[in-house]
């Protein structure tokens, strides 16, 4: 299933919340909308999802404007978590099955094989209520992809869930992929963003400030990155020359280096002032690229990049 966003606005009392945005989801690919909080990321999902209606703008669905049959093809797992407490993991699974048309036999027929898969299958009489926090999240997972879904629209998926469990859905959702689903999540996780996405839209208050494949993405960057390992405190390093950020860990920093800059009297002048003992040049995580046009106003790298953040 192919998605298209087309300049698509949304203002809540006057305040921009998405501002004309456009993106594409190829099909059979995971495609990650990522940015801070309260960057938009939830907003565009409702509007997918047409919870709530936006003020201008198009979706397609497979080139085709977005209509009500297309959610019964859609697996939908909203930020506001909600589950019936008072029933159990299986009549759950099967009325949130029934409500997209999928036949009550089938969703039967496989939840012993998804509750096993989440590690819940000795809960599967037990009450909603039962569950800690992160079982609920892995049963509602569950529930979205239980109907099979063509699609995939996942909001703040890792929410809640610790590294396992993040590893567990991480795992699934590439085996989703390999089944071809088209996969949408949004996320400000980036490290699982890096490690799931085929392609990535970047927001940030509203605007969308980069998007394309990751790879062409951080291409894009280049090796504009160093991490050093030192003895010492290297906050120093920030107001270098040619430095444009640092980001500061145990034992360790990453610099953002400008394009001209020079590493070779960066490493020197942090050679002088603490001991280094491993000075390499690097691809830019997401992360870096995040928290790096995350502090850009949008309007400032349209400019910048010479009409478009487009990559």
């Amino acid at each position: 299933m192919r998605l298209k966003v087309e300049e698509i606005h949304k203002e809540f009392d006057g305040k921009v919340a998405v501002d004309r945005l456009s993106l594409e989801v190829p099909e059979g690919v995971i495609f990650g909308i990522i940015g801070p909080n309260g960057a938009g990321k939830t907003t565009t999902i409702r509007m997918i999802m047409d919870i709530t209606a936006p003020d201008s703008g198009h979706i397609y669905i497979d080139g085709r404007k977005a209509d009500q049959e297309f959610k019964n093809r859609v697996g939908y797992l909203p930020e506001e978590r909600g589950l019936y407490k008072k029933m159990t993991l299986s009549e759950v699974m099967i009325y949130m099955a029934e409500l997209k048309s999928y036949p009550r036999n089938k969703a039967r027929d496989k939840i012993d094989y998804w509750l096993k898969k989440v590690d819940l299958l000795e809960y599967r009489g037990k009450k909603v209520e039962e569950l800690s926090k992160g079982m609920q999240q892995k049963l509602q997972f569950v529930t979205t992809v239980l109907h099979e879904p063509d699609l995939l629209i996942l909001d703040e998926i890792f929410s809640g869930l610790d590294p396992l469990n993040m590893e567990l859905i991480k795992d699934i959702l590439m085996e989703l992929k390999r089944e071809g689903k088209t996969i949408l999540f949004s996320t400000h996780v980036m490290e699982q963003a890096e490690k799931l996405c085929d392609h990535i839209c970047m927001i940030s208050r509203g605007q969308k400030v980069l998007d394309g494949r990751l790879t062409d993405v951080k291409a894009r960057f280049g090796k504009n990155s160093v991490q050093i390992d030192i003895d010492g405190d290297g906050k120093f390093a920030s107001e270098l020359p040619g430095v444009r950020n640092l980001s500061e860990f145990n034992n360790y920093i990453e610099l953002q280096l400008e394009q001209d800059a020079d590493t070779n009297a960066i490493l020197k002048s942090i050679a002088d002032r603490v001991l280094v003992r491993r000075f390499e040049l690097m691809e830019p995580s997401l992360y870096d690229i995040f928290i790096d046009r995350a502090r850009i106003d949008p309007a400032d790298l349209t400019q910048a990049e010479g009409g478009g953040a487009h990559v």
